[in-house]
């Protein structure tokens, strides 16, 4: 089993900036590809970005346009995800999930975290 919890969400005006976190406890492993997803009021969850634990393997939506940098740190088991130049478009309640490799589907996950809101204000 693998635990995530995130945090870091809040409100911010537009061009703003927030970095989510997501802490990863239990059953942890070198295998494990960490993904944050997003999913605005009333559609569909959509993948957001990944990285691999130990490879360092970086995948981002079309839609990040290098506004959005996934990182992490090994020592503390958590995730980052650095969003900048926000839009209000950009409003949704932020996921991590993990699986094994880089998946960028919501099936392809095996565990989720109960999310974290981020609210864009114009």
């Amino acid at each position: 089993q693998v635990q995530l919890v995130e945090s870091g969400g809040g409100l911010v005006q537009a061009g703003g900036s927030l970095r989510l976190s997501c802490a990863a406890s239990g059953r942890t492993s070198s295998s494990y590809a960490i993904s944050w997803f997003r999913q605005a009021p009333g559609k569909e969850r959509v993948f957001v970005a990944a990285i691999t634990w130990s490879g360092g393997n970086i995948h981002y939506a079309d839609f990040v346009a290098g506004r959005f940098t996934i990182s992490r740190d090994n020592a503390k088991n958590t995730v980052y995800l650095q969003m900048n130049s926000l839009k209000p478009e950009d409003t949704a309640v932020y996921y991590c999930a993990a699986s094994p490799g880089v998946r960028v589907t919501v099936g392809g996950m095996n565990y989720w975290g109960k999310g974290t809101l981020v609210t864009v204000s114009s």
